[in-house]
């Protein structure tokens, strides 16, 4: 072929690429552009705990005690404190954590197992309800001494940024937990807004080595969605960098949504492995947290 016809062919190729891709992103603005007008008040406010049994990581996990009280039971106690919540719930797809939880009082929701990620089984629970929300918060159950004020945090994060579909909180990283995959990392615009997560260290320098100045975010597990954009994501593809990372929500910034970030101050983080419950018995202990 000569070498004109090639280049032709090439360019054709890159413009066909490059509507294909401006498609896509336009449709993914125009979507999200419909959800943010829609929910300027977003005044109703669930507050719902994906709770799954099974857990590559650490199966059980919700169940596991933590100084005398079953994890799920301390999440849903702190989630209860917070006063922008208009109602908790339970989302689990296990009978044993099911009765546990109704056993110390909780509202529960079963869903299915099939169900990818906490995003995915808030969604199914939130079309079980027969209360209508704008905005539901997803409280991990593995953030046992999650702070009331979080919750309240990204809530009003979410209110009062309408161009966001999604907010959450981040807080200062220890240095020791820099390369650990278990701790997210996130990095945020000048605007509040995440530009990207990581079980990676970002940034990441030249050096090749944690910068003991540099202020990195490490991502908290809550977040809050806005109730419409909560029914469009599970409609979504799986995308490049989702898949690669692992975290799903990548998903929604390689759609093109925007994420609202707080920043807080909190010192406990969740519990990722088994090692992680000595760590939080010991930090409760220190401070006769009961």
């Amino acid at each position: 072929m000569p070498e004109s016809a090639s280049g032709s062919g090439q360019c054709k190729f890159w413009i066909l690429h490059g509507l294909l891709a401006g498609a896509a992103v336009a449709a993914a603005t125009v979507g999200f552009r419909l959800v943010a007008r829609s929910n300027r008040a977003r005044n109703r406010v669930v507050g719902i705990i994906p709770a799954r049994f099974r857990s590559t990581r650490f199966e059980g996990k919700p169940l596991v005690e933590i100084l005398g009280k079953p994890m799920i039971q301390r999440t849903w106690e702190r989630a209860m404190l917070a006063a922008t919540l208009d109602k908790v719930v339970i989302a689990t797809d296990d009978e044993k954590i099911a009765e546990c939880c109704l056993g110390f009082g909780a509202d529960v929701v079963m869903t299915p197992e099939s169900c990818r990620n906490g995003t995915e089984r808030c969604n199914e629970a939130l079309r079980k309800l027969k209360k209508k929300y704008d905005i539901v918060v997803n409280i991990q159950g593995d953030e046992p001494l999650i702070e009331p004020e979080i919750i309240d945090g990204v809530v009003k994060a979410l209110q009062g940024a309408p161009d966001a579909v999604f907010s959450t909180a981040v807080t200062s990283l220890n240095p020791e937990d820099a390369l650990d995959p278990n701790r997210v990392k996130c990095v945020v615009d000048k605007h509040g807004y995440a530009i990207y997560f990581s079980r990676g260290l970002v940034p990441f320098n030249k050096t090749g080595k944690v910068n003991p100045n540099f202020p990195y975010h490490l991502h908290l597990g809550i977040q809050s969605y806005d109730a419409k954009f909560l029914g469009i994501y599970p409609q979504l593809h799986p995308t490049p960098l989702q898949l690669e990372e692992d975290l799903e929500q990548l998903k929604v910034l390689e759609n093109g949504y925007k994420m609202k970030v707080i920043k807080v101050d909190h010192e406990a983080h969740g519990v990722d492995v088994p090692s992680d419950i000595a760590k939080i018995e010991a930090f409760m202990r220190e401070r006769n947290i009961s």
